[in-house]
């Protein structure tokens, strides 16, 4: 009986009966605390607060946090300029790779890395790509007053309309290089606006009167909705392989192309391009993040995505929904980027400043 209460006393004391100390066992819920609690997630995006890109943001940023173990906080921080290449380029060479930073940047960003401009200091193919919610199929508006009713009055005009684009990698600048190439319609692009809203409101103020555009947020906000009742704008193309019934009216970029007997490198180098409708709103998290840590956040996204909650946000909000895990925007990005040298010459040359 004494040696059982000895042994006890001096397992209390931390000693073994050899005269060595015993080492403290972590306790269970020590071992399995889940790395994410009682932290911080960082969601930079690469504009400016008030569009799409920012809204889906801080929408995912109110629902992933339940999906996470350990429930971490998500905050939003607006890095807008160039496009979200400055954003990019943070993410990619300043944040740690630990799963604590994410980045929210413009689809077409690869094709800024495609072209090697000299501001791209990342490689899209090392991001972890986490998911996305939507497709972003394009289209270019027009204010209804300005003298341009089709692509055919584009092209006869005697001088190119001005649209405005937030930078080389905007869906407006993409736009109206693939209208000149392909269709030979030219537009005179005004670069350097912060985001998507400052070129709708310099199109309002008239400094510019055309815009091209994501199609989901020309149907989601103001001040699209206003504009539709009142006449205010007019639809002109639309980017797609097929029309989006909210366009059912308007051709299709690939229609005009048929109509304007545009050469098949010119189609190749359209769906190259295009394909940037596929990535949506994408968000990604910094290269290095480890396997364990994109496989949590990326469960977190597409549950994030099913949540009843998040779905009515949305659809209060007329944001169109459709995920792409980031499995398969990880092996999307690669194909882009393995192209043949034709075809990484032909986007070089339409998209050289």
């Amino acid at each position: 009986m004494w040696q059982r209460g000895f042994l006890i006393f001096t397992v209390a004391l931390g000693i073994s009966l050899a005269g060595v100390p015993f080492q403290a066992v972590p306790s269970a819920s020590a071992q399995t605390q889940p790395f994410y609690q009682g932290k911080t997630i960082r969601v930079v995006v690469g504009f400016t607060p008030g569009g799409f890109y920012d809204r889906w943001a801080r929408l995912l940023a109110r629902y992933m946090p339940k999906y996470i173990p350990g429930n971490p906080e998500m905050i939003i921080q607006n890095m807008p300029g160039a496009s979200s290449v400055i954003a990019a380029n943070y993410v990619y060479n300043v944040a740690k790779g630990d799963g604590l930073t994410l980045l929210v940047p413009i689809n077409s960003l690869y094709l800024d890395q495609m072209v090697e401009r000299k501001e791209v200091q990342f490689d899209v193919r090392k991001f972890e790509w986490i998911g996305t919610q939507e497709k972003a199929p394009i289209m270019l508006y027009f204010r209804a007053d300005a003298p341009y009713k089709s692509v055919a009055d584009i092209i006869k005009a005697s001088e190119p309309p001005k649209c405005g684009a937030t930078g080389t990698a905007s869906t407006g600048y993409l736009l109206a290089k693939l209208m000149e190439e392909n269709l030979k319609a030219k537009l005179q692009t005004v670069t350097g606006y912060q985001g998507g809203s400052e070129v709708d409101v310099a199109v309002e103020r008239g400094e510019i009167v055309c815009r091209g555009m994501d199609i989901p947020p020309h149907f989601g906000r103001e001040p699209f909705d206003t504009w539709h009742k009142n006449g205010f704008d007019r639809h002109i193309l639309q980017g797609g392989p097929k029309r989006d019934p909210r366009l059912a009216d308007t051709p299709t970029l690939f229609e005009l192309m048929d109509q304007y007997k545009t050469p098949d490198v010119g189609r190749q180098l359209t769906r190259v391009i295009l394909a940037s409708g596929d990535l949506g709103r994408p968000m990604v998290a910094a290269p290095g993040t480890s396997p364990d840590r994109v496989k949590t956040l990326r469960d977190a996204y597409a549950k994030a995505m099913r949540d009843p909650g998040l779905i009515e946000e949305a659809k209060k909000g007329q944001m169109d929904m459709e995920h792409t895990p980031g499995e398969n925007l990880q092996a999307l990005l690669k194909e882009i980027m393995d192209q043949p040298r034709e075809v990484i010459d032909r986007v070089k040359k339409i998209l050289a400043d």
